[in-house]
């Protein structure tokens, strides 16, 4: 995994060259080869170069034929061999859901009777949308007519890739419908969340020792953006990360003051503050009491 620090969000203008829709081959730019996040959403296609996805928590395969669909915030990278070849396709939220005034952060919570478009975006991290040739073909035609109109805008333009994408986008939630509509009967994206948090409490257990523990390790161990998991830490526990790593340090404290008879000293160290004398007015705050009469109290003496 890439260090958290070095993890990049990247904005339209940064790997774009128009703010609305951008459609691009190799030749165009570089690849990202490291792990990184965007604001907009993005389709990969991959033309050849069998490799694999890795989304969010998950590793998919990623061989010719498929296509990748990712939700903005979503971190990812595909390992592109040299000899492969590809089309990513970049475009805003506003460009295909007009419609829908929603925080990007709260995608997957949208209903499929309401966004059916963002079915495929949704459950990437549970299905792989491998095409056979002939449907491959259809994508492929549907690829050089928006470059077509991509390159020679004039008015009009934007409707007619708007409409070729949301072609490409519904192709491939007519062949994946079962499966898309099962995944959202059983609550996928739910799922996903679950685990994403599982990852965050187990980061936070693995590190709890750790003054320096931060929100943004913590995210990149849970392969979500810090913005993300903010969001989902107030949607799941309504506490910011601070207070929920403060609350498990607390936890741990007092398992230790009541268990052991560890230095109160050694009991700050093992739960994660710098000193003995910022546990105590740490403690003394959330408890009311200093952590040597917590322990006195608890055990009667």
């Amino acid at each position: 995994m890439a260090n958290p620090s070095r993890i990049q969000t990247y904005g339209m203008q940064q790997r774009s060259d128009r703010m609305d829709f951008y459609i691009r081959d190799k030749s165009a730019r570089p690849a990202l080869t490291s792990p990184h996040r965007h604001e907009y959403f993005q389709i990969q296609i991959n033309l050849g170069g069998d490799t694999v996805q890795h989304i969010g928590g998950a590793i998919r395969p990623f061989p010719r034929n498929t296509l990748a669909f990712i939700l903005p915030h979503r971190l990812h990278v595909s390992p592109h061999p040299e000899d492969g070849n590809f089309v990513l396709i970049n475009f805003s939220q506003e460009f295909v859901l007009q419609h829908l005034q929603c925080d990007p952060m709260d995608l997957e919570d949208v209903s499929l009777a309401e966004a059916p478009e963002l079915a495929p975006f949704r459950f990437q991290e549970h299905l792989d949308f491998i095409l056979d040739d002939a449907n491959f073909a259809d994508v492929t035609a549907l690829l050089a007519l928006m470059r077509n109109a991509d390159q020679t805008r004039q008015l009009g333009s934007v409707s007619i890739l708007r409409g070729y994408l949301l072609q490409l986008i519904g192709k491939v939630c007519n062949l994946f419908e079962p499966q898309l509509l099962a995944l959202s009967a059983n609550k996928a994206e739910r799922r996903g969340r679950r685990d994403a948090m599982g990852r965050v409490m187990g980061y936070i257990r693995e590190h709890i020792a750790d003054p320096a523990m931060t929100l943004t390790d913590a995210a990149a161990a849970a392969f979500l953006s810090p913005n993300y998991l903010t969001h989902l830490l107030r949607k799941e526990t309504g506490s910011t990360f601070s207070e929920l790593v403060l609350e498990r340090r607390m936890r741990l404290a007092r398992t230790h003051l009541m268990n052991s008879d560890k230095p109160l000293g050694h009991i700050a160290q093992i739960c994660g503050f710098a000193d003995e004398a910022y546990f105590s007015r740490r403690f003394r705050k959330a408890h009311g009491l200093p952590p040597g009469q917590f322990r006195r109290e608890q055990r009667g003496n």
